[in-house]
C-alpha cells in the first residue's frame, strides 16, 4: 500500500510539473513583454513574483512551525504503575486516556507501520482544544494535507462517506471538522491495532519491566 501511494504520488508530481514547463515554456505572445519577469529566472528587485514568493515562503515556514510542535514525538508522562498497565490491556478507552498508553501504543503502531493512525487522532485531540478561527482554520488544512489527502503518505484510510463529510466541513472549518474520521480512525485502531498490541513483544516487555521494577520497591 506505501509502495502505490508514492507512485502515485509521484506519477501526479511529474504530470504537475511537465504542465507547469509546458506553460513556462509557451507564454502568451501578447503578454510576452509585459510580463516578461514571470517567464525567466532572473531575480529582479522590483518584481511582484519575488514579493509572492517571499509570502510563501513565509506561510511554508509557519506551516512547518505548526507541524514541527503540534504533535510530539513522545508525550510527556510519568512512569506507568503495574495497575495501570494491567488496565491497559482490560480496555482500549483507559489505554488511549493516558499519555503513557498513548506512548506504549505508538510504539507498538510503528512497528506496523501505522503510526499515522495515532498522529491523526492526537491532531484531531488538539484541533477541538483550539479556540482561536485563523489557528483552527490553519491546523484543519495542516491535518487534510498530512493525513486526508490521497498525495501524502500519512493518508489514513477512510470510507468515501467520510471524506465526503470532511470535504463538506472544510469549506468552514471547524474543531469538529474532523470528528466522523476521527472515531472512524479511533474504532479502526480498536479493533484492528489493539488485539495484536496486548500479543506484541511491546506490552509484555512493558508488563514485565513495569513488574519488576514494582517487585523491587
Amino acid at each position: 500500500m506505501g509502495s502505490e501511494r508514492m507512485e502515485m504520488r509521484k506519477r501526479q508530481m511529474s504530470v504537475a510539473q511537465e504542465t507547469t514547463s509546458s506553460m513556462q515554456g509557451q507564454p502568451d505572445e501578447g503578454n510576452r513583454g509585459s510580463n516578461a519577469c514571470c517567464f525567466c529566472w532572473c531575480c529582479c528587485c522590483s518584481c511582484s513574483c519575488l514579493t509572492v514568493r517571499n509570502q510563501d515562503e513565509r506561510t511554508r515556514a509557519a506551516s512547518h512551525e505548526l507541524r514541527t510542535h503540534s504533535i510530539p514525538s513522545c508525550e510527556e508522562s510519568s512512569t506507568p504503575t503495574l495497575e495501570d498497565v494491567n488496565a491497559w490491556g482490560q480496555s482500549f478507552d483507559k489505554l488511549m486516556r493516558t499519555p503513557a498508553g498513548r506512548n506504549a501504543f505508538r510504539e507498538f503502531l510503528r512497528t506496523e507501520f501505522s503510526e499515522e493512525n495515532m498522529l491523526f487522532w492526537m491532531a484531531c485531540e488538539e484541533l477541538k482544544r483550539e479556540s482561536n478561527k485563523k489557528r483552527i482554520e490553519e491546523k484543519a488544512r495542516l491535518i487534510y494535507e498530512d493525513y486526508i489527502s490521497i498525495l501524502s503518505p500519512r493518508e489514513v484510510s477512510l470510507d468515501s462517506r467520510v471524506r465526503e463529510v470532511i470535504n463538506r466541513n472544510m469549506l468552514e472549518p471547524s474543531q469538529h471538522t474532523f470528528d466522523d474520521a476521527q472515531l472512524q480512525i479511533y474504532t479502526l485502531m480498536h479493533r484492528d491495532s489493539y488485539p495484536r498490541f496486548m500479543n506484541s513483544a511491546v506490552y509484555k516487555d512493558l508488563v514485565q519491566s513495569v513488574s519488576e521494577k514494582s517487585a523491587e520497591a
